[in-house]
């Protein structure tokens, strides 16, 4: 919990430099609408998610503590904001929102939380069509940038995106690892 709400702060400053990036008034209000989404309303499910596990918001606010996963996840993020296109940053961030909303989805299909289920808030959040309609939006951003890309701005899309996946996986082996420095 605690290294989600620090990347979740990351976050909002990576769509700011994606703002920075933008030469269109509907991608700089679609990162604009971004942070309100993080700030506002992905507040809630996290509130569900920490009162679970025993945390108050106020004590994950107060995390200056970075696991090294979380360090590396969000130094790449943040390379890929100073060093690479709108295309390439978005690449990067994509797999964040794509797979809390797979999972989301597939936790309702699966366990079909009720009333009773301590993370049912959690669940219908990352399930609701809102957070598809954000992923799509990704998607059709994301494709238009590449049609205008070149062969090695592809490339290094696809290796952000690649990278991300791979490093959205180990923070969420971390979370249930309880990864910590050696020393």
């Amino acid at each position: 919990m605690r290294q989600d709400f620090q990347y979740r702060t990351v976050f909002c400053q990576i769509y700011g430099l994606a703002i920075s990036k933008c030469d269109r008034r509907d991608d700089i209000a679609f990162f604009n609408e971004q942070i309100g989404f993080i700030l506002a309303s992905e507040t809630h499910p996290h509130h569900n998610f920490a009162r679970v596990s025993g945390y108050s918001m106020v004590e994950l606010e107060r995390t200056q503590f970075l696991a090294p996963t979380a360090r590396n996840y969000m130094r790449h993020m943040f390379h890929a904001a100073h060093s690479g296109t709108l295309a390439e940053l978005m690449a990067a961030l994509y797999p964040c929102p794509l797979t809390y909303w797979e999972i989301g989805l597939r936790l309702k299909d699966e366990v079909k939380p009720d009333d009773s289920h301590l993370f049912k808030q959690w669940i219908d959040f990352y399930a609701d069509p809102a957070v598809a309609d954000i992923n799509h939006r990704y998607a059709d951003l994301i494709d238009c940038l590449a049609e205008r890309a070149g062969k090695d701005e592809l490339l290094r899309m696809e290796d952000h995106f690649m990278t991300s996946c791979q490093v959205e996986h180990m923070f969420w082996s971390m979370a249930y690892s309880l990864e910590d420095w050696p020393v």
